[in-house]
């Protein structure tokens, strides 16, 4: 059970459960929930796996605007001509929907002229407005609590774990990685909680590495509004080739300044009473480094991100020159094409990503039908 306080006002502020994408002890994902019970077996429903959308086809109308028709495929073999008869749903992400659209040719003219593309549409905002919840990962070295550093660090340890979840579904394979979490603000001035934590039983120094061999817990805090801003490039023509990825994190003072008081805020959680019997020690970044500019170096350094790109094909009103969308999610100067993913947020969500996605989802789903009857 999370607990949830304010800890710059000292003000308790309430206790709830998270809410996780989660049955049984299974992680539930949207194939689960929406397409196996509603789709498998329909004679309109065709999955590929494997494929991989190399670029998105137009026909120019008698008036001279450009429409989406459809889609070249490549299924590990050979590339398949995939045909709309109404419009084309791209959601392939906010990083790889735009590298999809400026291989197609939608996006910005000078980007897409240098690597010998066509352009269908000068789109500046294809790519553009790149945001992410960049995740400072700061680890405190406890006493006193077998942490799953301590319980998966030995082959009978692991085998507790998996034996626990096959016979019950329950234990630590079957729980999200973090156990708490927290919204709060960065310093006093803040209107409103600027930080989320998610507080996770173990620690290692980056992902996919060990464990570390000592009882530690990871306080994971990220800026909700970040005010830096990046961008996704394709690096050629080839749609084999990924495409550059320049998040930009903490490229702006406000976002540094935010990351240092994040720190502090950390410490402060840390040295609450309700801890003291567990004996916290600042692992990472350590206690030596004080002023803003060496926290926001160090929040750097130990930073990666959520998981939470959004931005990169974002609504917007008429007057909008970088908005790729229009309010129903459709590609603004051609037709026939949406796109339905996290990029068309504007603003990145003060908060995690996939549920608001999913709502998107099914708002998209209803104009679809509407405006295809």
């Amino acid at each position: 059970m999370p607990h949830t306080t304010d800890f710059n006002r000292g003000s308790n502020e309430g206790v709830g459960y998270f809410q996780v994408n989660q049955k049984n002890g299974w992680r539930w994902n949207t194939a689960k929930a929406f397409l196996r019970p509603t789709c498998y077996g329909r004679p309109n429903f065709e999955l590929w796996t494997g494929a991989q959308v190399s670029r998105l086809l137009f026909e120019t109308l008698a008036d001279g605007t450009r429409r989406c028709t459809g889609a070249e495929v490549w299924n590990g073999t050979e590339t398949t001509t995939a045909l709309a008869s109404r419009e084309v749903v791209l959601s392939a992400g906010a990083i790889g929907s735009p590298q999809i659209l400026q291989l197609s040719g939608v996006g910005p003219a000078e980007l897409l002229r240098q690597h010998g593309i066509d352009v269908v549409l000068d789109a500046p905002g294809v790519g553009a407005n790149l945001q992410d919840h960049l995740q400072i990962r700061a680890v405190y070295k406890i006493d006193g609590a077998p942490t799953l550093n301590v319980l998966a660090s030995s082959m009978v340890g692991k085998a507790k774990i998996g034996l626990e979840y096959l016979l019950k579904r329950s234990g630590p394979m079957s729980m999200a990685p973090s156990q708490l979490g927290a919204f709060t603000r960065s310093s006093p001035e803040h209107e409103w909680p600027n930080l989320q934590y998610h507080v996770q039983p173990l620690s290692l120094d980056a992902f996919g590495d060990p464990l570390h061999s000592f009882p530690a817990f990871t306080a994971s805090v990220c800026n909700l509004n970040p005010t830096s801003r990046g961008a996704v490039r394709i690096k050629s023509k080839r749609f084999e080739d990924a495409p550059a990825i320049a998040p930009n994190y903490l490229s702006t003072d406000e976002d540094r300044k935010v990351a240092a008081d994040s720190l502090r805020v950390t410490r402060r959680i840390a040295s609450q009473p309700a801890l003291a019997k567990y004996k916290p020690q600042e692992w990472k970044p350590g206690v030596q480094y004080q002023t803003d500019e060496d926290l926001a170096r160090l929040a750097g350094d130990i930073a990666t991100t959520i998981f939470h790109p959004v931005g990169t094909t974002k609504m917007g009103g008429d007057g909008d020159p970088m908005a790729v969308l229009d309010s129903r999610l459709r590609v603004r100067g051609v037709r026939g094409l949406r796109v339905v993913d996290a990029g068309a947020m504007p603003t990145i969500t003060s908060g995690n990503t996939n549920s608001p996605t999913l709502m998107m989802a099914e708002k998209a789903a209803g104009w679809i039908v509407e405006d295809n009857r």
